[in-house]
C-alpha cells in the first residue's frame, strides 16, 4: 500500500494528512474525500510547521493559572441572617468583586474555594470594593470565618 494512502486511513478520524514535497494521486484525493481527510501539501519547511503549530494549539486542552486579582483581611465577623457568617475586611491589595472566585486562608492553608455570593459596603450592595477600602463579604456555602484569615480572589488566566 503506498505511504499516502496508509496516511489517509490513519488519518480517517476526521484528521488531516501532510505531505512535504510530494504529490496527490487521483486515487488518493478520492480516499481523502471518502473519508473526510483534509490533505495539505507543503513545499516549503517553515510553512509546515507553522501550520502543525497552529493546529496543535487547537488541539489541546488549554492551560490556567490562578492569578490574585485582591486580597482581603478578615477583621470582623458578623452574623448575616439566613445567608450565614459575613466576613468584615479590609481590601490590603487590589480589589473585590461580587461572583468571584474565592481562597479563603488561615495562616498558608487553604480552607475552602467558592464565589463571592454578597458585597455590601455600608448597608448598601455593591458590586465591586477598591484597595484600602472596608466592605462585608459574604462566601457562597462558607461561613468559618476567623479575624486574621485572608480572602484570595483570582481569575483564571490561559497560558500558551
Amino acid at each position: 500500500m503506498p505511504t499516502l494512502f496508509l496516511s489517509i486511513s490513519t488519518a480517517a478520524s476526521k484528521g488531516i494528512a501532510i505531505g512535504f514535497n510530494s504529490r496527490l494521486s487521483p486515487g488518493a484525493k478520492q480516499l481523502a474525500e471518502a473519508e473526510g481527510v483534509s490533505i495539505r501539501l507543503y513545499d516549503v519547511i517553515y510553512k509546515l510547521i507553522e501550520d502543525i503549530d497552529k493546529a496543535l494549539k487547537g488541539m489541546l486542552e488549554p492551560t490556567y493559572v490562578d492569578v490574585i486579582a485582591g486580597r482581603a483581611e478578615v477583621r470582623a465577623v458578623f452574623d448575616g441572617g439566613p445567608q450565614g457568617k459575613i466576613a468584615g475586611v479590609y481590601v490590603r491589595d487590589g480589589r473585590m468583586w461580587r461572583d468571584a472566585q474565592a481562597k479563603i486562608l488561615r495562616g498558608t492553608k487553604v480552607l475552602f474555594e467558592s464565589r463571592v455570593s454578597s458585597l455590601r459596603r455600608f448597608k448598601e450592595d455593591v458590586t465591586e470594593v477598591s484597595s484600602g477600602f472596608e466592605c462585608g463579604v459574604g462566601i457562597e456555602n462558607f461561613s468559618d470565618f476567623s479575624v486574621g484569615d485572608i480572602i484570595e480572589l483570582y481569575q483564571k488566566q490561559r497560558v500558551d
